[in-house]
């Protein structure tokens, strides 16, 4: 069942800039007249110690009164320009500073003609933090606190991503398991060795998903998708009470938070409704499942279709029909809905003593006729239409029948 789930987790780090006014500086030389153009480059660094987005550069010759060539400053802490070749004071303006004032300023800053010149303005510098107001300083500190604590999470989540972004491999590896096993072992390969050999592929793959999901549980156990996906792979495994423990860890997790992922509510709900069907527990699945489709709207006919499939995969033939019938309500037009229906009903067959002819039950019959109309060259076309003609009925469908060889 293809259960591919992935939300990016992120937390931003912090980023700020403490702006006050400073004295102007004492007029700087003036560039010679005729002379050709220096190119200018640098960066802009808060007293945070991060790049700091925005506002401008300014190149002065007055100490900041007048700019001869200003340079905007990008989201990344870079400008860059051209100026006439000269010495000046470069002069850094946050957005919305008020007019006479600036936020920092470097001097002797030399541009010369057809040369690049960098000039980086860091006011993480003890220099420029020394001249701060001491209420200021103290925002600083909680900022750099905040700022370490937020990279640090970012070090956290970045690793938690590249595990989801290995797990959804794992998981598209295990529902493409059969085909690979045969690219593995050939075209003379027989069915049952292909079985072992996907087993061996999906056994794999489910425990280093439950090794990288359980490790990351650890590390940060309030993320409930990290327990879906824990979840998944336990199911898979068998262990089912384990699982089960997980898709409500996950639930719990998620119903708790301020705004709650719908969309991984369902899918949780829809492992847990796996979990009870798998072990016999109908009305309990059936539940789970209902739960899921309401809360998850947007893939309410997948997660019914998936309980009719599991039912089915389990031999559940009343279970399955119910499911079937459920899942049609979401949607009436896939085709193996009716095929997973009528095998459900096809066990309340009769043999006609007189003819000897199978007698399907009138809605078996219907669903079968459905299937055929929607798939007549289905995966399940020839042996459905093959039990139709065993019991005497006429396909209605565009169904036609292979050549024989």
């Amino acid at each position: 069942m293809k259960r591919n789930h992935s939300l990016w987790l992120a937390f931003p780090a912090l980023a700020g800039l403490l702006a006050f006014a400073l004295p102007f500086a004492a007029a700087q030389q003036a560039p010679a007249a005729g002379q050709s153009m220096g190119k200018i480059h640098g960066q802009v660094i808060n007293p945070t110690g991060q790049p700091q987005a925005n506002g401008s550069v300014g190149l002065s010759m007055d100490g900041g009164n007048t700019d001869k060539f200003t340079f905007q400053v990008d989201a990344n802490g870079n400008f860059s320009g051209e100026a006439a070749p000269g010495t000046y004071s470069l002069i850094y303006r946050a957005p919305n500073t008020p007019k006479g004032q600036f936020t920092d300023a470097i001097k002797n800053v030399k541009i010369v003609a057809g040369q690049d010149t960098e000039a980086n303005d860091d006011m993480s510098r003890q220099e420029y933090i020394d001249k701060m107001p001491e209420d200021q300083k103290k925002q600083l500190e909680d900022l750099k606190k905040q700022n370490a604590d937020a990279m640090k999470a970012n070090v956290l989540i970045k690793h938690l991503n590249d595990d989801l972004k290995t797990v959804d491999q794992d998981q598209k590896d295990i529902d493409s398991a059969p085909q690979e096993a045969a690219q593995q072992l050939g075209a003379s390969a027989q069915r049952p060795d292909i079985d072992t050999k996907a087993a061996e592929i999906r056994t794999a793959k489910l425990a280093d998903i439950e090794s990288l999901m359980t490790k990351d549980t650890e590390l940060k156990p309030d993320e409930a998708l990290l327990w879906v996906k824990l979840g998944y792979a336990q199911s898979g495994e068998k262990k089912y009470d384990d699982a089960a423990t997980s898709y409500k860890k996950a639930i719990d997790l998620e119903q708790a938070s301020k705004k709650p992922r719908m969309e991984v509510i369902g899918v949780a709900e829809a492992g847990l409704g796996e979990v009870y069907a798998r072990t016999g527990k109908v009305p309990e699945a059936n539940a789970a499942y209902d739960a899921a489709a309401k809360d998850d709207p947007t893939r309410a006919a997948v997660h019914l279709r998936n309980e009719a499939v599991i039912f089915f995969q389990e031999h559940n033939t009343a279970a399955q029909v119910d499911a079937a019938n459920e899942a049609i309500k979401a949607d009436p037009n896939d085709a193996i809905l009716y095929y997973i229906k009528g095998q459900g009903l096809i066990q309340n067959a009769t043999i006609d003593p007189k003819t000897n002819r199978i007698v399907l039950p009138e809605d078996c019959t219907a669903a079968y006729q459905k299937y055929l109309d929607l798939a007549p060259n289905g995966q399940f076309a020839e042996e459905v239409a093959g039990i139709l003609q065993q019991a005497g009925q006429k396909i209605t469908s565009s169904y036609k029948a292979p050549r024989s060889h």
